[in-house]
């Protein structure tokens, strides 16, 4: 499998017809003091769609993605982008991260130095990781897939041939959050062979066992209500994620409202979502969905991963590498305290730490906390 140097270089029509959508965009109506109660805000969006329009400047972000090292390769003909950056230590550790959604490999740039050359940064060389970042099928770069099938599970296969055939990796390290958590436990559970430990920020396996503790049951009760009140665009990307993209897709204040009002919701903002994100970090990750027409494909994972068969854990089955948790402030923050009890379930748990900040996105809001933590859980794994 061969591998080929890759620039992201839009084509100047896509900028023109997106500049024109933006100027054309026909405003939805919203009740009085709606604030973001109802999904949002409209002034908002409105501002964010006005500075995009006028202030936003897609080369200049594009000049910043380039300074990355990116490639491209094919496995099971599948093509993937990824960026690849080789530590500066003794002996760096390969280790593969991978974003949730709706974020990108943009999300992951804040840490891809800290962790390759740890030494600029004040650490020990020691500690250096050669960093590789792929963007999931059908996110950005890497191609849309046109069959059904796409699960994490099948993304943990590809990740592990990328690192162990492609990059020459025999065992690696991995983390991931949200739906890319998902694939790291996939390469956990599947692949422990190849796997010097996994770093996650949520279990995604073993939360429905029947004989769960009262602390357990009103954890998963909890989480159960928060699904119902706020996991409304899930329910729909796992069911009619073709119905949603033609909205998507056609308008780029549709897209930036359907985003946005998730960086809001879901990081340590206190609700200002630019005490954490700039409109120029929000609109370069925006603009990758639109400039490369992924949103559909990205979205369509959650499909996939509620329409595959499943093979549940069975009695006193775990993943059994090394996994640490990181728990993030606000990603907790409607629920009840995860009990690790719970997450020990699935996994073998060496690491568990309650972060002080940070949501979401911890890559991009708590950089250094998740680098040290990162550090600390793979050095008796070295």
């Amino acid at each position: 499998m061969s591998i080929q140097p890759f620039t992201i270089a839009i084509p100047q029509e896509e900028l023109d017809d997106l500049q024109q959508r933006l100027g054309q965009t026909r405003w939805p109506d919203e009740v009085a003091d709606a604030g973001w109660d109802y999904g949002s805000n409209l002034n908002y969006v409105k501002e964010l769609v006005d500075y995009w329009q006028t202030s936003f400047d897609w080369r200049s972000q594009e000049r910043m993605l380039n300074a990355f090292p990116h490639f491209r390769t094919t496995i099971d003909g599948v093509g993937i982008h990824f960026l690849h950056v080789r530590g500066k230590g003794p002996h760096s550790m390969p280790l593969v991260l991978t974003n949730g959604w709706p974020s990108s490999f943009v999300e992951l740039l804040k840490v891809i130095p800290m962790l390759t050359d740890p030494a600029r940064y004040g650490a020990d060389p020691a500690d250096a990781f050669d960093v590789v970042v792929p963007s999931l099928p059908g996110w950005t770069f890497s191609d849309r897939p046109t069959q059904p099938g796409m699960t994490s599970t099948r993304i943990a296969d590809l990740w592990s041939r990328l690192m162990s055939e492609v990059l020459d990796y025999p065992r690696f390290a991995a983390q991931g959050t949200d739906i890319g958590g998902t694939v790291t436990s996939a390469l956990g559970r599947f692949h422990a062979n190849r796997i010097i430990g996994i770093h996650l920020d949520f279990p995604t396996l073993g939360l429905s066992a029947p004989d769960l503790s009262e602390q357990e049951q009103a954890y998963v009760a909890k989480l159960g209500r928060w699904q119902a009140t706020e996991g409304g665009y899930a329910h729909l990307q796992s069911t009619k994620p073709q119905t949603l993209a033609y909205g998507l897709n056609d308008s780029p204040a549709g897209l930036a409202a359907w985003i946005v009002e998730k960086f809001r919701a879901w990081s340590d903002c206190d609700g200002e979502v630019e005490r954490r994100f700039t409109k120029d970090q929000l609109l370069t990750n925006i603009s990758l969905y639109w400039l490369t027409q992924t949103i559909n494909s990205a979205n369509r994972l959650y499909y996939e991963n509620a329409h595959a068969p499943h093979t549940p854990l069975g009695k006193g089955e775990r993943v059994e590498v090394p996994c640490a948790f990181a728990l993030f402030g606000n990603r907790e923050s409607p629920l009840p305290s995860l009990p690790r009890a719970l997450a020990e379930r699935a996994y073998n748990v060496q690491r568990w730490t309650k972060m002080p900040r940070g949501g979401h996105f911890p890559a991009h809001e708590e950089p250094e906390l998740l680098v040290e933590d990162l550090r600390t859980f793979f050095r008796p794994l070295r």
